[in-house]
């Protein structure tokens, strides 16, 4: 027992020197926080631009400042399925155009980007649609089949519609994975430019 405590104890010592930080490791932090506070602000209408936001900073802090506004930005484009989740995007695609001076590789990976969060939506919709074209005429079958039978009409419809929303949630939860894996593949691309 007294063994496994030693080391137990060296772990633990091993992982406080490694949780200290340098002062200036903590300084380029907060710095970054600050780019994502301002970032977060662009989002929520308090900053008109990024780009004068960043230019009134100390110069050497613009650096750290800018990767903070970009990571925030890159955090706020997701597979939106409303209106605001919408507008949020677009507003941090905006950002991004932004903070990179619309550099032409930068302003293309942003279009495709808004491409595919676009057919997103439209693929997902199209799949509810099929999906329940398809329930529909099962449904039809079973009350054909049922016409000449007494009741039974209500459990079934709460069947279907219980495997409508069973065979839906499974449909988007692929179809989300899929387009979160393209969706990171050009957040990425987005980073490697702008880092």
């Amino acid at each position: 027992m007294a063994e496994i405590k030693s080391t137990m104890e060296l772990v633990m010592e091993r992982a406080a020197r490694m949780g200290k930080a340098s002062n200036e490791e903590l300084q380029q932090e907060e710095i970054q926080k600050n780019g994502m506070k301002l970032a977060a602000d662009f989002l929520d209408g308090k900053v008109e631009s990024l780009m004068t936001t960043l230019t009134e900073q100390p110069e050497d802090h613009q650096v750290t400042i800018r990767n903070g506004m970009v990571e925030t930005l890159l955090r706020n484009i997701f597979l939106h399925r409303d209106e605001l989740g919408k507008e949020r995007t677009e507003k941090a695609t905006q950002g991004i155009r932004e903070v990179s001076g619309d550099a032409g590789e930068v302003g293309n990976i942003c279009a495709e980007m808004q491409n595919v969060l676009g057919q997103y939506n439209q693929h997902r919709e199209q799949l509810r649609q099929q999906l329940e074209d398809q329930i529909r005429m099962q449904y039809e079958q079973m009350m054909a089949q049922q016409a000449g039978m007494q009741g039974g009409g209500a459990q079934i419809e709460h069947a279907l519609e219980a495997k409508v929303n069973e065979e839906l949630a499974r449909m988007e939860a692929e179809l989300t994975d899929q387009y979160n894996q393209a969706l990171e593949q050009y957040k990425e691309a987005l980073r490697e430019r702008l880092g």
